[in-house]
């Protein structure tokens, strides 16, 4: 497993310290937004994660070393309480994680994604308090798992899960790959071809 920490984090810490720092803050803050438009220049010309690797190699790295360099500078010019000595404190702490998406193309900048996936659970956790206890509370997590793998994968979730739960049962345990929704998403698409092809 990778630990890998998120951009927008870092961001949002010197973005609450330009009130107090603003000619510090705004120099990160501006370089971090030149790390988002490498993202955006990736995305946009829809590279795979290798060339995408190789972009960040040749764009988002020296901007990272200008940053921190930045942040070298203030983790000596800064009082450690104000809240730029906070941010850059933050930042430098994860800095190894922080910078892990150069080195592979299908890491993300940062967390933004799964956040707003799992936003539902957050905004909904009073309403399933009473999900049936400790075991229907990991049934219900599996379930919102499944269902936000399914959108990521561009698969109707309510189509896989209602083809899914009527064959598990009689599913061979050594195959169960081909029912997660990658597998079930992929075995789809082969079927389609065969009866195309």
């Amino acid at each position: 497993m990778t630990k890998v920490a998120c951009w927008a984090h870092a961001r949002r810490k010197f973005w609450e310290a330009l009130t107090s720092a603003t000619a510090d803050a705004s120099t990160v803050l501006a370089k971090i937004q030149r790390l988002y438009r490498v993202e955006k220049e990736a995305r946009d010309a829809g590279l795979a994660p290798d060339a995408v690797g190789e972009l960040r190699q040749s764009k988002s790295r020296p901007i990272l070393a200008s940053i921190h360099q930045d942040l070298e500078r203030l983790s000596k010019s800064a009082l450690p309480k104000s809240p730029v000595g906070k941010a850059v404190a933050y930042t430098l702490n994860l800095w190894e994680e922080l910078v892990r998406h150069v080195d592979d193309g299908r890491i993300a900048i940062d967390n933004n994604s799964i956040e707003r996936a799992m936003r539902a659970v957050a905004v909904g956790r009073k309403n399933w308090l009473f999900c049936g206890g400790e075991s229907g509370g990991q049934r219900a997590a599996v379930i919102y798992s499944l269902v936000e793998t399914c959108k990521r994968l561009d698969v109707e979730p309510f189509e896989y899960l209602r083809d899914v739960l009527s064959r598990i049962r009689e599913h061979p345990a050594d195959g169960l790959e081909s029912l997660t929704p990658r597998g079930w998403r992929d075995a789809r698409s082969r079927a389609v071809a065969t009866i195309a092809g």
